[in-house]
């Protein structure tokens, strides 16, 4: 492939033997003749469809990764095998390159990358700074009036919730120019202290001047200052007897004041977005925090379909780069996100070039901003699990999962088991239980396993199936249409062995194995009665649901399973010996000192206690010494 010299970027096409064959791929040819040059790359079905978009620092290397014989997951597996045409763009960088790629997926949205549903323009606040008498207001659209636009604002309710700020501390004006200029007397906002009607001069040009520099000193976070030039004119009011005028400052103070108690994270400066990313079960949930002169003024949720990324730091990269420059969106100098992004260098250097000004992406932050990186991740967790519970999402994976697995039904209830222990300390099974609006978590159930071989997975799992579904077969609960068990062929064994032993034959077992890598997405559904395989793509909804119940019933396991060591080892090495109460066991630690000292007494020093005979001295010397 001939690379050219000059600085114009370069489209390298790579054709099949006609238009629409069904031809495979010739990878190995392609790729022998690839440029090692930064560019990005488009690849197309048979049908000419645009399939997905990447860049490159070096196409030859990123793009032969899609081609190599290991390591690949189930959704890029499905995009290679669609592979009949791939088109390659040189470029003079990897910055230029990720533009480009932004623009590309902005116009066509291949369905293999993430995607992006709001491009709404955002809401700013404006202030008509070259009048007499400024007004300020909401504004959203071109910006082609004269004066200073504050903002964007994640949504118009943030503007209102400043614009209803200000109105109280500062009383400027909001109104239209139509109603300023033909006015002959104050209206009710001038009533109710929410204006200082400059509609009919009341307040001077200087001093209503004064309260639009506050006002846009408020937007852009400088309370401080404000709150001292108040103090200032405050002081310098009350000295000159014009009282009057100093209750009014003193009230603007009070006002503030309160704004920013209200503010959940208060202290610090400057503006930033906030990125936190969850990502679980085929679903994925970005909440951004917006944080404008060092207050929060207000947070969205986005669950983008995302592509072939599978980690946080490459959902976060994809995600920033469409947000911020597949649009015309203001870019903050500062992003925070909750890990580091992939291709963090490129990517600020092309945010960089793109607002004119040096633009940050960090991840280890303190004090202030640490608190916003971890509220918006918080947020993102719950509005993950929130959207995955959702009863509409929810029935939607349960139509999928019936014809997935070929059912005549939808199924009605579903039950999972998964085994959690340290070591074979503390063994504890959970079983969840979901229905068609979601988790029914009244019905869950921890099992405490006792009396088996530590580690013994299989006789953990025997015991609680049998336990749990004995109770069943007597009909004190429901029967689930379909039991799953988080584990592979000797798990899904022992379940079909208890529900054959309890003659229980109208339920569908099915194991949930993990793949080779463990990697979410790469699941062998075990079919109980048959052993069969099945193999769901990774984009299934069916799978999803399935990787939500396991994942719950994983959850469920580990917390019941923490209590219960955590229980034990606070347990005191005394307790359970036969004859030795409270009363004695306080006078053992009395005598003593601590637990540990009476494990190193002998029966004679333990029988020297006036409450404790010498038969109590043996079991309890006996209890603590126990044969190896």
């Amino acid at each position: 492939m001939n690379e050219t010299p000059d600085n114009d970027s370069l489209t390298e096409l790579h054709k099949q033997d006609a238009p629409g064959s069904l031809a495979v791929f010739d990878s190995k040819g392609f790729l022998s003749r690839l440029t090692r040059r930064p560019g990005i790359y488009q690849m197309f079905n048979a049908k000419g469809e645009i399939l997905y978009v990447g860049k490159a620092k070096n196409l030859k290397n990123r793009v032969s990764s899609y081609f190599r014989g290991t390591g690949l997951n189930t959704k890029t597996l499905a995009l290679v095998s669609r592979i009949a045409d791939i088109q390659v763009t040189v470029t003079n960088s990897e910055t230029e390159a990720l533009l480009l790629e932004q623009n590309l997926i902005k116009t066509n949205r291949p369905p293999y990358n993430i995607l992006l549903r709001d491009d709404k323009s955002y809401p700013y606040i404006f202030v008509s700074t070259g009048q007499e008498y400024p007004a300020v207001r909401f504004h959203r659209g071109a910006k082609r009036q004269k004066g200073r636009y504050f903002g964007p604002f994640p949504s118009s309710g943030a503007v209102r919730d400043s614009l209803a700020i200000m109105q109280k501390v500062f009383r400027i004006r909001q109104c239209e120019e139509s109603f300023f200029k033909n006015r002959s007397r104050p209206c009710l906002q001038y009533q109710i202290k929410r204006c200082s009607a400059p509609c009919v001069g009341i307040p001077s040009p200087e001093v209503y001047q004064t309260d639009i520099r506050h006002a846009m000193m408020f937007l852009e976070g400088k309370n401080s200052t404000i709150m001292t030039e108040l103090a200032e004119q405050m002081e310098s009011a009350s000295m000159s007897l014009n009282f009057e005028d100093a209750a009014i400052y003193r009230d603007q103070i009070s006002s503030l004041q309160q704004v920013q108690e209200q503010q959940h994270i208060s202290g610090a400066s400057g503006d930033a977005d906030v990125i936190g990313c969850a990502h679980q079960s085929g679903a994925v949930c970005i909440h951004m925090l917006f944080v404008r002169g060092g207050r929060v003024i207000g947070s969205k949720v986005y669950h983008p379909r995302f592509g072939i990324e599978e980690t946080t730091p490459e959902l976060l990269s994809a995600f920033i780069a469409q947000w911020y420059l597949g649009s015309g969106r203001e870019i903050p100098p500062v992003l925070i996100t909750v890990e580091e992004t992939a291709d963090r260098e490129v990517l600020e250097e092309a945010l960089a070039e793109r607002s004119g000004r040096k633009v940050v992406l960090v991840n280890r932050v303190r004090s202030d901003k640490a608190g916003w990186q971890k509220l918006a991740q918080t947020n993102a967790e719950q509005n993950l699990q929130s959207h995955l519970a959702s009863k509409q999402n929810t029935y939607n994976r349960y139509l999928a999962l019936q014809g997935a697995l070929q059912l005549d039904t939808v199924p009605q209830r579903m039950e999972c088991f998964d085994i959690s222990h340290s070591s074979g300390e503390a063994t504890v099974a959970s079983c969840v239980v979901f229905d068609r609006n979601g988790p029914l978590k009244s019905d869950y159930r921890h099992f405490n396993i006792e009396d088996i071989t530590g580690g013994d997975d299989y006789a953990a799992m025997h015991q609680a199936l049998s336990r749990r579904y004995t109770r069943l077969k007597k009909g004190e609960g429901k029967l689930p249409d379909i039991l799953l068990i988080d584990g592979g062929k000797g798990q899904v064994t022992q379940a079909v062995e208890v529900l054959s032993e309890l003659q229980i034959n109208e339920v569908l077992i099915i194991g949930v194995a993990k793949g080779s890598d463990r990697k979410a997405g790469l699941e062998t559904l075990i079919i109980g009665d048959t052993g069969t395989e099945v193999v769901l793509r990774s984009d299934s909804p069916a799978l999803h649901l399935i990787q939500y119940i396991r994942d719950e019933a994983h959850r469920f396991a580990i917390t019941g399973h923490r209590a219960r060591r955590g229980k034990a080892r606070r347990k005191s090495s005394l307790e359970g010996i036969p004859g030795v109460g409270p009363k004695r066991r306080r006078e053992l630690l009395k005598h003593f000192g601590s637990v540990q000292s009476i494990e190193t007494a002998s029966v004679e020093e333990i029988g020297k206690v006036s409450t404790i005979s010498r038969k109590i001295a043996e079991d309890i010397y006996a209890t603590l010494h126990p044969d190896p």
